[in-house]
């Protein structure tokens, strides 16, 4: 069987630790490939474009949106967000899981191109662990922070569209259950149509020879 990989969609509240998450799935596992999105905002302390996003400029961003280019797009707090098509579906047909860390409006958008995508949504513990964690950072302004939270509530609605919620306390225990969902999608029926008709294919044929 020619195992296709599995598209993953990875979600969560701005400071739920997603990111911290889908690395260190990436470093434990061998099968993920975590797929580098575009972004129109300016790198924070440490980033490096092509490595956690690629930086571009807002006209650069829309050729692609004009040009298919973007498997899905989004503005968030006044910046523009999207996924490369080439690179998702190359690793795809390769068999590796692509991981996509991307925003409640993306998320919805994949799931009526994939139908059979992995949806995830990552929590803090709380509430107020979320402003801690946002407030750490050390990156951002107040009225940032503020945005954030108020952005939160407007997705906290859109959680019930997601498969499984995972809650962000204790990161190994965290990355472990990921991956442990990840594998068990592996195994639903509606993800394994080719494979399922194949068998009965065969079963049909071996049961006709037999009588």
């Amino acid at each position: 069987m020619n195992r296709k990989g599995i598209l993953i969609v990875v979600s969560g509240f701005s400071g739920a630790g997603k990111g911290t998450l889908m690395k260190k799935l990436v470093q434990e596992y061998d099968n993920y490939a975590l797929s580098v999105s575009a972004t129109t905002r300016a790198p924070r302390a440490g980033e490096e474009d092509g490595r956690e996003y690629f930086f571009v400029t807002k006209e650069a961003f829309e050729r692609k949106i004009a040009e298919g280019g973007l498997i899905e797009y989004a503005c968030y707090c006044g910046n523009y967000y999207g996924t490369p098509r080439d690179y998702v579906e190359k690793q795809l047909e390769a068999g590796r899981d692509v991981i996509l860390e991307i925003e409640i409006q993306g998320a919805l958008k994949i799931r009526k191109q994939f139908s059979s995508a992995l949806l995830l949504f990552v929590m803090p513990p709380d509430a107020q662990e979320l402003k801690r964690r946002l407030t750490g950072r050390g990156t951002e302004t107040a009225e940032v922070i503020e945005r954030r939270m108020a952005r939160a509530v407007e997705e906290s609605e859109g959680i019930e569209e997601y498969d499984y919620i995972v809650v962000n306390d204790d990161l190994e225990s965290c990355v472990k259950q990921l991956h442990e969902i990840i594998a068990a999608a592996h195994n639903t029926p509606f993800r394994n149509e080719e494979f399922i008709e194949k068998i009965r294919g065969e079963l049909s044929v071996l049961a006709k020879g037999e009588k």
